[in-house]
């Protein structure tokens, strides 16, 4: 489903930033080009995958090492964000220490999921904002009714 307020908070946290992501969700965006105003970190292992306007690294420790050079080079804001796919969110989610949820009133059955923060010791819920109902759309572009908050959890 696609909610404009949860795509217009997504755009205000990130625009500006670093995002880390893997190319299947890449593929997912407009033209399957890369987010403007952002720079943009693909991890592929694949070392032919090239898209326009991304850095690609190729395992973890090329992107921490390609993050340290961004860092030192004064290319790289405090705030990196990783934005998916699974397997991205799953290799990623040891090094976070902060994740912004966008949580439904109720569940859609999906291929894949983000971790449940709610059931990890170390994650807390530190930011909730009041319920939203607004219009979504499916992927055939129908509209529909949809309740959602936005969570901030801190890892401790």
């Amino acid at each position: 489903a696609r909610v404009k307020e949860d795509l217009q908070t997504f755009a205000r946290l990130t625009t500006g930033k670093t995002v880390i992501l893997g190319s299947n969700t890449l593929a997912t965006f407009p033209g399957g080009k890369v987010l403007k105003d952002r720079q943009n970190i693909v991890l592929n292992p694949d070392v032919n995958y090239a898209p326009e306007g991304a850095v690609v690294v190729h395992s973890l420790d090329e992107l921490f090492a390609k993050l340290d050079e961004m860092k030192k080079e004064g290319l790289l804001d405090e705030d990196i964000f990783v934005i998916g796919g699974a397997s991205v969110y799953r290799q990623l989610l040891p090094f976070c220490n902060k994740a912004y949820i966008t949580k439904f009133a109720e569940s859609f059955e999906k291929d894949v999921y983000f971790p449940n923060l709610d059931e990890m010791d170390e994650w807390k819920i530190t930011d909730t904002s009041e319920e939203i109902t607004a219009i979504g759309r499916n992927g055939s572009g129908e509209k529909f009714d949809i309740s959602f908050s936005f969570v901030e959890y801190t890892k401790a």
